[in-house]
């Protein structure tokens, strides 16, 4: 349960500009994610969200913690990687394809074009083809640390 919030969190805090734990809040019970006020103020300092400006985001730099919570997100959500090409191709849990984009886009492994997510799959653009081998794997050994 605390990764599928943590992981929506994540992709609230992309999709919207959240300036309070109040809205936060609010955008969570839109989400059918109902949460104390204490809660979110938790997962906050353990996602290690800062304040840009008036919004929350993500930390530019990945702390130690930050990027385990963050692979976390990955084992616990991605159901099967494959790849053709210069794509990979995440399948994930339905709804989750969006919130793992966020968590493989702040670890940024390198040889990302670009990514793009709909409800459960993801496809990501590599610069090449050995790119796209290299972070399908990646990907998978995070997957099968956590569902194997």
């Amino acid at each position: 349960m605390k990764s599928q919030r943590h992981a929506l969190i994540l992709r609230l805090i992309t999709e919207q500009k959240i300036a309070t734990q109040e809205q936060l809040l609010a955008a969570l019970a839109d989400e059918g994610m109902v949460v104390a006020q204490a809660t979110v103020s938790r997962d906050i300092t353990q996602l290690k969200l800062r304040k840009n400006g008036a919004f929350y985001e993500i930390e530019p730099e990945i702390s130690q913690g930050k990027a385990a919570n963050l692979r976390m997100i990955l084992r616990s959500s991605i159901e099967s990687v494959g790849g053709a090409g210069h794509t990979v191709c995440v399948r994930c849990e339905v709804g989750m394809a969006q919130s793992v984009c966020v968590a493989i886009d702040a670890l940024a492994p390198p040889g990302i074009l670009g990514s793009l997510a709909g409800e459960d799959t993801i496809f990501l653009l590599c610069k090449t083809e050995q790119d796209m081998q290299k972070i399908q794997e990646e990907i998978r050994q995070y997957a099968t640390t956590f569902n194997h």
